[in-house]
């Protein structure tokens, strides 16, 4: 079996915006946990850095709204937090995972501070009325998550 996946990052609109491969660590019906290395030049979100070489554990589902990053300094087991994409529910293959991404993100603090980020391009995005609705219950699933320390947030000190 193959252990390498492609990642397709979309749009709201269905087209391709990112393009990256990772390792697959574990999967499930409906879920992909892949391993990918950070090979893009420093990028700084003002609340936490990426750096090239940074790990990311990430997981996809194509049962939820949502898709979760576990980002490492470096190779190290230090975890700097947990980036969350709002999404589409992912389209997960053998090889594959394509995701819509609806804009909103999460990023929890290794302390579990929880930070929502991007409201007025969520906002701004002309979306039907149960997907932005899906979305909003998302990030309540993700806070609830995170208080509840649910795997992957059991990491959260």
């Amino acid at each position: 079996m193959n252990n390498t996946i492609i990642v397709e990052k979309r749009n709201h609109q269905s087209v391709k915006v990112h393009q990256y491969s990772g390792e697959i660590i574990d999967r499930g019906d409906a879920w992909v946990c892949l391993r990918a290395v950070f090979d893009k030049l420093e990028s700084n979100l003002g609340f936490v850095t990426f750096r090239r070489g940074d790990v990311f554990m990430e997981w996809f589902f194509s049962d939820r709204w949502y898709n979760i990053f576990q980002v490492h300094d470096g190779d190290s087991t230090r975890i700097k937090g947990w980036y969350c994409n709002i999404t589409r529910p992912a389209e997960i293959g053998d090889d594959y995972v394509c995701a819509d991404d609806l804009e909103l993100d999460i990023f929890v603090f290794p302390n579990g501070t929880v930070v929502l980020l991007d409201e007025a391009e969520f906002s701004a995005l002309d979306l039907p009325t149960d997907e932005r609705m899906e979305a909003l219950r998302a990030i309540q699933t993700i806070r609830r998550d995170v208080a509840e320390r649910t795997p992957p947030f059991d990491g959260v000190r």
